[in-house]
């Protein structure tokens, strides 16, 4: 039926969206998307409840079928104390109509168990249009309870089970297509947080380590070179962050590796801000000492900062395997 049809694609996108967004959110670490999918199959049941309250009601007004059943085979499904569930396989023997078979579930007390028996008569009840929803009715009135003395039902063939109708295969099929549908939705409203890459300046920010002394001196150490673009900030702000930088005498920076001296709180030598150095040109600087210093193939550098005046001087000084040569710049 097309309804039953829209009831299965729905499904499918529900399933699909609830699933994906509960593990997207926590992959992104993002809790209204993880709430979302625990939430929406409990919205979705309680919507289906409601859609369905009006053709219960009808269905509660039809008067059901009554007919008497005979237990070919029983089985109980459990081990349970008090009441468990026992399958029956029954043939019901509707008035005026063709016997068939049936399989029904009830619930019996351990004590009661002994009481049913093959080839007894029960009396069950089911919906006229369900005869698969068949239940065993157990408080007989005393005109139902002669005719079960007085009945003999034949047994009817097996190939007369009734069963549930299948849903179908466009039905499955939909519910996969609704299932891809949904979960692909939620994939492409979280693909930027899902395939955005992880930004290397927050990773090296991450990984550096800042080291405070208490003779009045920092050391900051980075995993990456302080040449790259925006480290030697990051390293000042990361140290901007432990201590007070704007009583700064001297600061050396190497490769991977700045360290601060701070001015003696009583002492009147000169000194500057670290937030306020020029950290643009302390690579540049380092750059053209390289290229014009010449002491064979550089290994070490070191950029010395010291206040000179109201400027701040800075010096680089190369190692190789020549020697050693410096170049200023007066900022």
């Amino acid at each position: 039926m097309p309804l039953a049809l829209a009831r299965g694609f729905l499904t499918g996108i529900i399933t699909g969206t609830t699933l994906c967004a509960f593990i997207v959110g926590i992959v992104i670490e993002y809790a209204p998307l993880t709430i979302t999918g625990v939430g929406l199959p409990i919205a979705y049941g309680i919507l289906l409840y409601l859609v369905g309250a009006p053709r219960r009601a009808r269905e509660a007004r039809i008067a059901p079928v009554i007919a008497l059943a005979k237990i070919e085979s029983l089985r109980a499904g459990g081990t349970e104390t008090g009441d468990i569930p026992v399958h029956f396989d029954l043939t019901v023997a509707p008035e005026g109509q063709a016997t068939y078979r049936s399989k029904v579930t009830h619930s019996v007390n351990l004590v009661d168990l002994p009481n049913y028996r093959p080839g007894d008569v029960l009396v069950v009840r089911y919906p006229p249009d369900r005869p698969w929803k068949a239940e065993v009715v157990e408080r007989l009135s005393p005109e139902w309870e002669r005719r079960v003395a007085e009945a003999v039902i034949e047994s009817a063939p097996e190939s007369s089970l009734v069963r549930e109708p299948a849903e179908g295969c466009a039905f499955g099929a939909l519910a996969v297509l609704g299932f891809a549908l949904g979960a692909a939705l939620v994939l492409f409203l979280f693909r930027v947080e899902l395939f955005a890459p992880d930004e290397p300046a927050r990773a090296e920010e991450t990984q550096s380590s800042t080291t405070t002394s208490s003779s009045g001196s920092a050391t900051v150490n980075v995993d990456g070179s302080l040449l790259g673009e925006g480290e030697l900030r990051r390293a000042i702000d990361s140290l901007a962050l432990a201590t007070d930088v704007s009583q700064v005498i001297t600061a050396v920076v190497e490769d991977r590796r700045m360290t601060v001296v701070f001015a003696p709180t009583d002492a009147q030598v000169p000194r500057f801000d670290l937030r306020a150095l020029a950290v643009d040109r302390v690579p540049a600087l380092v750059q053209r000492a390289k290229a014009t210093i010449h002491v064979g193939e550089p290994l070490t550098w070191q950029v010395t900062i010291i206040p000179f005046g109201a400027a701040v001087s800075s010096r680089v000084i190369v190692t190789g395997p020549d020697g050693s040569g410096s170049l200023a710049d007066g900022g």
